[in-house]
Formats: C-alpha cells, sequence, structure tokens
C-alpha cells in the first residue's frame, strides 16, 4: 500500500491501539501491528482475552488519546540499544524480531511476514522506535506527525481473531485485534454497508442456504463435496470450456491423480510445494505424490510421439483434480481448499507462434469474463522475477528476459493496463494474473496466462524444426477461470446466489394450486425437460404461499403457478425471481423464450 495519509492514519491508530491495551494490561505481550486493506490490525498476548462487545469501551478509549494530540517522535536506536529495552520491558516478541535483524538481517524478518519492521538494506545496526505518549513501539513507520491529524469518528474496531506468531502454528498464539479506518465518517458508514451486503452474499453461507457444497469432518477439512445442485454449476462450466476448446482446437486429455516423484522432482515442483505436497506410499515401497499441478502429466504426453513444427502448436486441455496439504488456519470454504478443481491448459508451441498464442487466450478471457458482467471489476499482473532472489527460479537468463518482453508486448497492445509485480512470477517464467475482487472485498487471481521455457528443456521435450534440426518447444500455462472453487465462491457473492438462467441449477420451479392440478403441472414439467430444462415440482401439501416462499428462498429463476385458469386456457402464472409477477403467458412460448436464452447464456 502506498505511505500517503490514509495509509499513515491507519498505522498510527495501530499504534494508539497497542497503547491503549497496555494500559488495560500492564503485561500484554506485543507482536506486530501492520497495515492492511481498508484499515490495520495488531497481535497480542494479553491475560485476559478480549471480547466483541469490549471493543466500544477501547475505541472511547482510543478517541480520549487521539484527543490529546500527541506527537508521533521518531527516534533511531542502536540495535543493541532496543534489545536492552524491549527485555527490561519484557516484549519478547520485539527481541526475537530485534535478535533476527542484527544476526539474520532483514531478510529473516521479512520472510516471516513481518514487512513492517523492515529496512532497506540487507543487516542493520539501528532501528526505528516510535513514542506516542508513555508507549513506545519498534517500527519503521511512516506515521502522522500528531493525533489530531486523525479523525475521531472515521475509524472503528470490528473483530477480534486469533493468530500464530509470525504465522507458524508451532508458535504461541495471539488475540489479534482488527481495525477499519478512513478520512471521513461518510466513507467510514459506506464500509459498512458494503460490510453488511457482503455478509449477505458471503458464499459459505448461500452454499448451505441453496444446497449447493458441503463439508464433512470424516472426508477432510479443505475437501469440498459438491451436491447435485452444486455439480450443475460444474457441469455447466465444463461446458463452457468444451466450447471454447472445440472453437479454437484444443484437445481435451485426461491424466491420473498421482505420479512418481521423480516427475515433480525433474520438474522442480518437488522442491517448491515440498510442506504441501500429499505423499503416498505403495505396497511395494514406491513413493509416489497426488498432484499439486499438472503441467508435468502433460509434458509426458507431448513426449509420447516425435512432433515436427509442423504439429505445433498443441493445445492440451483438462479439467482435473489437484492436491495441496495447506495449513489447516488458512482453509476456508472455497476461497483455499486442499482438493481443488483446476480449468487447466498447456500449449506446446514455437517461440514465433507465443505471441498470437497469449493473443488468443486473452480474447478468450476478455470475452468469458464480459458475458458474466465480471470484467471491469479485475486488474491485471504482469509477474515477473525478482531480481534479488534468482533462486527461487529455473529457467535460463535470456529466455526469462525474452518471454517478460513478449507479455509485456502483449499486455500493451491488448490495453490490459498490466501492473508490473516483481516476484510474483512462476517458478519457470513470468506471467500475466487477471485478478477479480469478490463480495467481501478480497482480491481473488481466477485466468492467468504463463510463458514457460525452462520445463520442456528439463524434459528434454523436442519437435524438428523446418531444417531438421531439433529444438525445445515453449510451454504456455494457462487457465481461463483457475480453480473451479474459487471461481464459483466468486459467482456466488458476484449474482448473491440467485445465478443467471443458464447457470442455476433449478431453472424452474412448478407450484399446483392444490392437488387437482398436479396432473397438469407434470404435463409442463414434461415440456419443460423435452427442451432440457432443470425443473421441478413442488405438489407438498405446505399452503401455496409457504411453497412460493420455499421456490424464492432457492433463488429459482421461475415459479410457475398453474390452477383451473390455467389448465383450462393451456397457460402458466410465471413469476420472476427479483421481479415478482409477470402475468400469464402460453406454455410454448415461455418455453421458446427459456431455450433462447439459456443457448445465450443472456444474464
Amino acid at each position: 500500500m502506498k505511505e500517503d495519509s490514509l495509509h499513515k492514519i491507519r498505522h498510527s491508530l495501530a499504534h494508539i491501539l497497542a497503547a491503549v491495551m497496555q494500559k488495560r494490561c500492564p503485561e500484554a505481550q506485543f507482536g506486530v501491528g501492520p497495515v492492511v486493506e481498508n484499515g490495520f490490525y495488531y497481535d497480542m498476548v494479553l491475560e485476559s482475552p478480549v471480547e466483541l462487545g469490549d471493543l466500544s469501551k477501547i475505541r472511547k478509549e482510543m478517541q480520549k488519546m487521539i484527543s490529546q494530540k500527541l506527537d508521533f517522535v521518531q527516534e533511531e536506536w542502536p540495535i543493541d540499544k532496543a534489545i536492552e529495552y524491549f527485555t527490561i520491558h519484557k516484549q519478547d516478541f520485539k527481541v526475537e524480531l530485534l535478535k533476527d535483524l542484527k544476526e539474520k538481517g532483514t531478510t529473516a524478518v521479512a520472510d516471516s511476514g513481518d514487512i513492517d519492521l523492515v529496512g532497506d538494506a540487507e543487516t542493520l545496526t539501528t532501528v526505528t522506535v516510535y513514542r506516542t505518549g508513555d508507549f513506545v513501539d519498534l517500527c519503521r513507520g511512516p506515521h502522522v506527525k500528531n493525533t489530531s491529524e486523525i479523525n475521531l469518528k472515521a475509524f472503528d474496531l470490528l473483530k477480534v481473531s486469533g493468530a500464530y506468531w509470525r504465522g507458524n502454528e508451532n508458535n504461541p498464539q495471539m488475540q489479534r485485534i482488527y481495525g477499519v479506518a478512513f478520512t471521513t465518517e461518510l466513507d467510514l458508514e459506506k464500509y459498512k454497508e458494503m460490510l453488511v451486503e457482503a455478509e449477505k452474499r458471503d458464499h459459505r453461507k448461500l452454499g448451505k442456504e441453496l444446497d449447493l457444497f458441503t463439508f464433512s469432518e470424516l472426508v477432510g477439512s479443505g475437501l469440498p463435496m459438491y451436491t447435485p445442485r452444486g455439480t450443475v454449476l460444474i457441469e455447466e462450466l465444463k461446458l463452457v470450456l468444451k466450447e471454447l476448446g472445440s472453437k479454437y482446437d484444443m484437445q481435451q486429455v485426461s491424466i491420473p491423480h498421482l505420479a512418481k516423484i521423480e516427475l515433480y522432482q525433474t520438474s522442480g515442483h518437488a522442491e517448491k510445494f515440498d510442506d504441501e505436497l500429499f505423499r503416498v506410499q505403495s505396497h511395494y515401497k514406491q513413493e509416489f505424490i497426488l498432484k499439486p499441478v499438472n503441467c508435468p502429466h502433460h509434458t509426458q504426453i507431448y513426449a509420447s510421439r516425435p512432433r515436427s513444427y509442423r504439429d505445433l502448436p498443441i493445445r492440451y486441455v483438462e479439467q482435473t483434480m489437484q492436491y495441496r496439504d495447506e495449513k489447516p488456519g488458512e482453509i476456508g470454504g472455497l476461497q483455499r481448499t486442499r482438493g481443488f478443481t483446476v480449468d487447466d491448459g498447456h500449449t506446446f508451441c514455437t517461440v514465433d507462434q507465443i505471441k498470437s498464442e497469449v493473443e488468443m487466450i486473452v480474447e478468450i478471457i476478455i470475452g468469458f469474463y464480459s458475458s458474466l458482467g465480471l470484467w471491469g471489476n479485475h486488474w491485471v499482473s504482469l509477474s515477473v522475477r525478482d531480481p534479488k532472489t534468482p533462486e527461487k527460479y529455473i529457467g535460463d537468463d535470456s529466455d526469462w528476459n525474452e518471454s517478460e518482453k513478449m507479455l509485456q508486448e502483449v499486455a500493451s497492445e491488448q490495453k490490459l493496463d498490466a501492473k508490473r509485480m516483481e516476484g510474483e512470477a512462476a517458478l519457470y517464467g513470468p506471467k500475466l494474473d487477471f485478478m477479480f475482487k469478490d463480495a467481501l472485498g478480497r482480491e481473488t487471481q481466477l485466468a492467468t496466462i504463463q510463458l514457460d521455457f525452462a520445463t520442456p528443456k528439463r524434459f528434454g521435450l523436442v519437435y524438428i524444426d523446418s531444417k531438421g534440426n531439433e529444438d525445445n518447444p515453449v510451454m504456455i500455462h494457462r487457465a481461463v477461470f483457475g480453480s473451479f472453487e474459487r471461481f464459483i465462491m466468486i459467482l456466488i457473492e458476484h449474482f448473491a446466489g440467485a445465478f443467471p438462467l443458464w447457470l442455476a441449477p433449478e431453472q424452474v420451479r412448478i407450484i399446483p394450486v392444490s392437488e387437482k392440478f398436479n396432473d397438469y403441472g407434470y404435463e409442463v414439467r414434461a415440456k419443460l425437460k423435452e427442451q432440457g430444462l432443470r425443473v421441478k415440482i413442488d405438489d407438498s401439501n405446505e399452503s401455496l404461499g409457504k411453497r412460493i416462499r420455499n421456490s424464492e428462498m432457492f433463488k429459482v429463476p421461475y415459479t410457475l403457478v398453474v390452477g383451473e385458469k390455467e389448465q383450462d386456457s393451456n397457460t402458466i402464472a410465471v413469476r420472476k425471481y427479483g421481479e415478482g409477477d409477470l402475468g400469464s403467458q402460453e406454455v410454448d412460448v415461455f418455453i421458446s423464450t427459456l431455450v433462447k436464452n439459456v443457448k445465450n447464456r443472456s444474464l
């Protein structure tokens, strides 16, 4: 985040929060208190845990402190003086950070996630502290000059959660107090309104209410299971991908869910995902891995036959599961799972074909997200190497330079307004990542295009060029919407569960007014099903009003009420979700309209 005035306000409020907590609990141990999107937090260990009901009192104490117009005074101390000071004041976490800074340099602290404390130099002999009234904190800043710069009514404390020190579950658990802050009270109120709306759209809540997916402790956390209704979403999305694949000459392939570890050692993924690998030992003492990625398998399909330049480009695609052993504390809903289905594709091509292939994939991505009304609620990352950490990547510098240049050219020509993000490249090459915001304000990477010169060379993949010589193909990794899990999460929250007709798990629900009209209801149902529409009939003994409300609760796009009038005139009384009663319509005309809507995938 930019070091602008709002950043300084949020950072300063984190210190004020800690100062108040120190007065309330003199024995408190403080961790770090960084700025995050829309606000700040501070991690601490307290004798008595803070409850949600305490937050309003703490906020008032913060306002009282702000009203004193205290200065934020920056001081530069020798690192040994800082260690001595925080040791005397029994701030063990601060002492640990300082000792890491002194003995291991800033990289050790940066790797732990404590970016807020890191200076520009690799090793430090001095550190900065900030004094606010009686409170002293280790911090590089920046902060406001005086608390009078903070709007008393433009911040709030919203929640309390648990957090492990430095994100490691083997470390002590701390209490994290979250706050939000803005420059005006109006901005704060708008943000709170957004949170209320986001809560209504939360995919975990809607997923349960709409019967889309479930988790089981017996199956294991982070392993979602889709109900029949949720599986409709997956199958409809796969159908879209199949049509795209056919249009752009992509070839569907299928691979197993595990492989020998040697496959991933060759690709470099065994080292990269070491702690995240699910290892399987066979009865014959052979070691296998549940696949964390699909690309190494695809290289072996390519390698199964001799290839000529005339065969290229070869485009493999599939939708299949991948597995990564995520930390238990990071798993939640469909946002981060241990098993996830990936819309995966790998193109093998010549260097001369890279640009046209990437442009084609960009065209697919723009068209797909525009059709869902999601294009525009995004930004694009041109993810490149961090020149300071070359050891994190594989491949030749010349290949990296060429591929980074090509992606930059495509991004510029396609007017993607891509932001260059150092250190965000894949293991094997640079990429274009398409980032979308969900209803909770979280950024999620969905589509991606990645250039890879290294992997084909590692596996010895070749083709015969026009002069009869062997050359290595280039590998382009691509995903239109990444993992199905994250994409479905985005769709649930974007549409608040009220999916467009083509995607809705249940497109039409028929409600006979009474048992006398059940037969007519089933006749209408049969006609709808003949046209491939997903339709159910509710002929239960519940009241008509209750059955209509049930249909609304499941956000069914169309509810058809049939009674004596409709039976006699071969019509239906149509209700549309979100709009209400649309009046009477002829059955065949209504079906024709729906079929056209579904075919066009209209919103």
